[in-house]
């Protein structure tokens, strides 16, 4: 897992919500859909409830902010 990946994914243990890693090095054709889908050519890729969210500079922004523990609030209110 690269620096990066690893940023997100200590950042959402910090939050304690339930995530999933997908190691995109595996797969050729997942690595190119998801930039395809996203619109965004770079990895990592934080999804919240189905919803492309940011990279690794943009999440930490928004864990600084305060702004992604309400997106994942929203997402987990809407679940349920």
């Amino acid at each position: 897992m690269c620096g990066f990946s690893n940023t997100v994914v200590q950042i959402l243990k910090n939050l304690n919500v339930p995530f999933e890693v997908v190691n995109i090095l595996e797969n050729e054709m997942v690595r190119q859909g998801l930039k395809e889908y996203s619109s965004w050519p770079t990895f990592p890729q934080l999804y919240i409830g189905g919803e492309f969210f940011g990279g690794c500079d943009i999440t930490l922004e928004a864990f600084q902010s305060g702004e992604l523990q309400e997106a994942v609030e929203r997402a987990m209110c809407s679940c349920s």
